[in-house]
């Protein structure tokens, strides 16, 4: 045997003994979710989720019921009959409207269309997980954003994109910090973009807001070549167990993710049902209704006990504790699970000295409001 056939067959040049990920890939931190319970409690609220205390609406429920009879059939391919509720809701062409398994499936199929090894991603430090795992995961490079008191900073955002820059991702409302930037700021941010730029504007709390200076950019996606809007069914219409989103975008863009996106990735029980309650508005005004109050309620009544809360136009609040032994958020957070009520710890967000609380129903708040007024007195009694 020749020297070369030796070095050739050598341990240091021999195939992995296993299947390895491409590079990047195991850099990738999982997204964990919040906590779902309490082990051996009784009474549990989850306030930990964003979850509507209203649930969905019945004509929604109903829509599935029907669609049991079926489920031995494919669904339709691209959703047309929730399609075309959405385009019916908002003034839109179906054409220009995509579906997907929650608006997080359209978050990354937007990275896998543009982006590729080299190209960044742009968000703001504290903005939604999800972004940096499509970036990372479509082989992109994550470029994060300072914010300024909790909200996104359109001068930082625009000093921040480079010619490698693909794509901005913009929370609005922010998740899990509940701020938003009014539309004008949302127009200079897209007017100081590069037009090779997407500017993909993520409102998956957008029915919350009442602020008169917001919009969700359907108006700027409509008029511009480079912007999508990204919404979701999980938060007011209580669907999030169906896993249902939709995109509204230029044509090319909508064409380049249907290139990516698998057949059938919407369930017939998922279309049928948010075709029913995108229409169902009074169910939507009941569930703004309920949060307008309680927003307002939850805010004041923390804010009474001495915690900073953020001003949120949200479904939740972020409180934020002092970082002393027994009454930093951790221990918030115990104390609170412990009496059966689970808030999200947000450390993954650079958050550690805070909680995310979800505005729930009149029992759930109450029962927050009473175990946190017991932390803060110091109570140890469950």
């Amino acid at each position: 045997m020749s020297s070369d056939t030796l070095s050739s067959t050598s341990p240091s040049s021999a195939a992995p003994s296993r299947p390895v990920p491409r590079p990047g890939v195991l850099a990738i931190e999982a997204y964990v979710p919040g906590k779902s319970g309490a082990p051996g409690l009784g009474t549990v609220h989850k306030l930990s989720s964003n979850e509507t205390p209203l649930g969905p609406s019945p004509k929604a429920v109903a829509a599935m019921r029907a669609e049991a009879a079926k489920l031995e059939l494919y669904p339709e391919g691209t959703s047309r009959v929730l399609r075309e509720a959405i385009a019916a809701r908002y003034g839109l062409d179906p054409a220009r409207i995509v579906c997907g398994a929650g608006s997080d499936e359209l978050l990354s199929f937007l990275a896998y269309a543009y982006l590729g090894a080299g190209d960044e991603g742009v968000f703001t430090e504290h903005g939604f997980l999800v972004y940096r795992i499509a970036i990372l995961a479509a082989g992109g490079t994550p470029v994060v954003v300072k914010e300024r008191d909790l909200r996104a900073d359109v001068d930082a955002l625009l000093a921040a994109v480079t010619p490698r820059t693909r794509i901005v991702y913009l929370a609005n409302p922010n998740n899990p910090t509940g701020t938003y930037l009014p539309f004008d700021a949302v127009r200079r941010l897209h007017a100081g973009l590069p037009p090779n730029v997407l500017l993909v504007l993520d409102g998956a709390y957008a029915e919350y807001v009442r602020a008169n200076d917001y919009s969700a950019g359907l108006d700027l996606v409509l008029e511009a070549n480079n912007v999508v809007m990204t919404r979701t069914f999980s938060k007011i219409h209580g669907l999030a167990a169906l896993r249902i989103g939709w995109m509204v975008g230029p044509a090319e863009v909508v064409d380049a993710v249907n290139r990516i996106r698998g057949p059938f990735n919407l369930s017939g029980a998922g279309i049928a049902a948010g075709a029913a309650a995108i229409a169902d508005d009074v169910h939507v005004a009941a569930a703004v209704a309920h949060n307008d109050t309680w927003l307002a309620r939850m805010t004041e009544a923390v804010q009474g006990l001495g915690l900073t809360v953020t001003p949120s136009v949200a479904n939740f609040i972020l409180i934020h504790f002092p970082d002393e032994p027994g009454r930093s958020a951790e221990a918030a957070d115990a104390f609170l699970s412990a009496r059966g009520v689970i808030t999200r710890r947000v450390s993954s967000y650079g958050l550690p000295h805070a909680l995310r609380v979800t505005i729930g129903g009149e029992a759930g708040n109450a029962a927050f409001l009473d175990a946190l007024t017991a932390f803060v007195r110091g109570e140890t009694g469950a």
